[in-house]
């Protein structure tokens, strides 16, 4: 299910993009717009990392967000801005948590709560690698959940930053193939599209990977 969801976020991004330069070939030019966004640096992508913050504060899907920052700025630089951007997020979601509103996010955990609760008490640091690998939890929520554990800051920054990294080039790598599918040469880059897929596909099947291990990791540490 999860994997079929991250194909079906890629490929509505390529519908979209194709609409796009249908519609507004004559005037969608994303050379021009990315000579504007040259022209106005560092402005543009200090909008575009604190538009990234605000919408993983306000829980809002970063997806689209991702695949738009590797079509403007490229896959290196997207996804180093797409990176700073959801940690940010994550950790002002987390201060806020911890010294704001910890009564609303412990109603607003629901479910969820528990288990990250004891997840922490557990493993620590290692229960936040295992969330941003495995997302069994909606991230945005988990964000504001870890904020009432009593996980250490430091380490749940660096953590997250590390753990999103896979998941954020893929998308970005993905996204920074749009401007092929804007000019009409999308067939030119099939290499790379197969390249995008395969990364998809590597984020969506490690996730079974590391909870086969804990499962059996678990296993053994009972046996003993």
């Amino acid at each position: 299910m999860r994997l079929s969801y991250k194909f079906g976020i890629f490929i509505l991004f390529l519908i979209l993009i194709s609409m796009i330069a249908y519609y507004f070939h004559d005037d969608f030019n994303l050379l021009s717009i990315r000579t504007w966004l040259s022209a106005h640096q560092p402005w543009t992508p200090l909008l575009f990392i604190a538009l990234y913050i605000i919408a993983t504060v306000c829980f809002l899907p970063g997806s689209i967000l991702t695949l738009a920052g590797g079509l403007l700025f490229g896959a290196w630089y997207g996804t180093l801005y797409n990176l700073i951007g959801a940690t940010f997020g994550a950790m002002i979601a987390f201060l806020i948590a911890r010294y704001l509103a910890s009564d609303w996010v412990a109603v607003k955990g629901g479910k969820y709560i528990n288990k990250i609760l004891l997840g922490v008490q557990r493993e620590g640091w290692r229960f936040v690698a295992f969330v941003r690998f495995v997302p069994l939890f909606p991230f945005n929520l988990t964000n504001y959940l870890f904020g009432i554990t009593k996980i250490n800051f430091i380490a749940y920054s660096i953590t997250s930053f590390i753990c999103m990294l896979p998941a954020t080039f893929a998308y970005t790598y993905a996204g920074s193939l749009g401007e092929a599918f804007i000019r009409g040469q999308g067939f030119a880059l099939i290499g790379k599209v197969i390249i995008a897929i395969g990364l998809l596909i590597f984020v969506s099947v490690l996730p079974i990977f590391i909870k086969r291990y804990r499962a059996r990791t678990k296993q053994n540490d009972n046996a003993k």
